[in-house]
């Protein structure tokens, strides 16, 4: 049975926006600061710290905490934890930074780089993994990870980078799923100069990033900078906008498939004053 959460009063007419209810100044070209939420919910303290979002192909929310491999599915419509269910037994720990879906498989990635497969489990089961280890820890470190179907590859973005020559640069791996390319990942660099406002002492250091189905665009939510940043696959720039200053620990990032509206959807980590949260914007 779906778990309620508490639901924050300013939008209690949830069901009928998300039912298509137009809203002005929705264009794609505004400012990501400008955005008003249609829907922003309290998370319970099993999911204080909430990192990544991932969506179903069936439009169902996956979501993590950071240390315990254990899966839950949130119903982003109505603010419901739906069911929850762990990967091994006992179940694996380790710094997870990062969800994403690829037809029946799920896949967790670790700081380290390293990528944990397994399938959908039930309510409360525990279900089996597998782990591979792509040799990309002397890298950076990497938080977020996104299947791309066109590339039919997982992109891993990396959060702090370990070379002299990456600072400052938005880097990002691809990692085939299949034997494309003898499934060796791929680098992408992103010099500062191409994302305003950063020098080489300071990257973006996104958080979580995700695959737009519509564009093929990759889009990325960085904590430490506030900023939502919009790529082409090639990795040129179509946006780099600031966030509400409601997200004040964004840690991951979702955005609903085509076919009707759409929506970003954004989670925040629990901070000191502040409950973890799930928050339901308009897209683009």
């Amino acid at each position: 049975m779906p778990v309620a959460l508490l639901v924050v009063p300013l939008f209690l007419l949830l069901g009928a926006v998300l039912s298509g209810a137009p809203e002005s100044g929705s264009e794609p070209g505004r400012q990501a600061a400008d955005r008003q939420p249609i829907a922003e919910w309290p998370l319970p303290r099993v999911l204080a710290e909430i990192s990544g979002l991932a969506l179903t192909a069936d439009g169902r929310l996956l979501a993590h905490n950071d240390e315990v491999a254990r899966i839950f599915e949130i119903d982003f419509r109505r603010g419901a934890i739906v069911k929850s269910f762990g990967v091994g037994r006992p179940l694996l720990r380790g710094d997870f930074e990062g969800i994403a879906v690829a037809g029946d498989s799920i896949y967790l990635l670790a700081s380290n780089g390293r990528v944990v497969a397994f399938r959908e489990g039930k309510n409360a089961e525990e279900v089996e993994y597998r782990i591979r280890d792509p040799g990309l820890s002397p890298e950076c470190e990497f938080e977020g990870i996104a299947f791309e179907p066109a590339a039919n590859s997982l992109v891993l973005a990396c959060k702090d980078t370990y070379r002299a020559a990456d600072a400052g640069s938005l880097v990002l791996f691809r990692l085939p799923l299949s034997g494309a390319g003898g499934g060796r990942a791929t680098r992408l660099s992103i010099p500062p100069g191409r994302i305003a406002g950063f020098g080489r002492s300071d990257g973006p250091s996104p958080t979580d990033l995700t695959i737009d189905a519509v564009s093929g665009h990759l889009v990325l939510v960085a904590a430490r900078a506030r900023l939502l940043i919009e790529l082409t696959p090639a990795g040129e720039v179509v946006r780099a906008e600031r966030l509400p200053s409601r997200h004040v620990q964004a840690e991951g990032i979702a955005i609903s498939g085509g076919g009707g509206e759409r929506f970003l959807i954004v989670s925040d980590e629990s901070v000191q004053w502040r409950q973890a949260t799930i928050t339901v914007y308009r897209w683009p």
